[in-house]
């Protein structure tokens, strides 16, 4: 569970290239959206929620993380129980991710570096500079909430 409770800490990096190449080819794929932050997200299934939870919502919440070669880091699902966090303590792309999502959302998020553990990494297990891919669900939230959003 480190990763869910990594400080972000403003470290700024790029991507390394065979990063920037993942990305930049998952951005052409069928039902990819990129934000204006860089960050990529594929809706993988689409739940039933009417709120989005707010920066300091503790949520509920299932997750896998890979480095973009598929290598497993971490997952809730292999614990076998959901970890619980607000979206203002997770790295930077989570953050902006899960105000999105509504409970029930599963989502494929592809992060760039300076979204995520930037130049230092994490872990011994991400090296500096690596995008990352994440699957995320949203279970519920449990703090303040925000109506849903239309435009997605």
């Amino acid at each position: 569970a480190f990763l869910c409770l990594a400080l972000f800490l403003g470290a700024v990096a790029a991507t390394n290239e065979e990063g920037k190449k993942f990305l930049a080819d998952k951005a052409t794929e069928d039902g990819v959206v990129t934000l204006p932050s860089g960050l990529l997200y594929k809706v993988l299934t689409k739940g039933d929620g009417k709120f989005h939870p707010t920066a300091s919502s503790p949520c509920d919440c299932h997750y896998a993380g890979t480095l973009i070669d598929g290598q497993e880091f971490d997952s809730s699902y292999k614990r076998g129980n959901p970890t619980s966090f607000a979206p203002n303590q997770v790295i930077k792309g989570w953050t902006e991710a899960m105000q999105l999502m509504v409970e029930g959302d599963k989502w494929e998020m592809y992060i760039p570096s300076d979204l995520a553990y930037g130049d230092r990494g994490a872990g011994g297990k991400i090296p500096g500079g690596a995008a990352l891919v994440f699957q995320m669900e949203l279970l519920k939230i449990k703090g303040d909430k925000v109506p849903k959003s239309d435009e997605l």
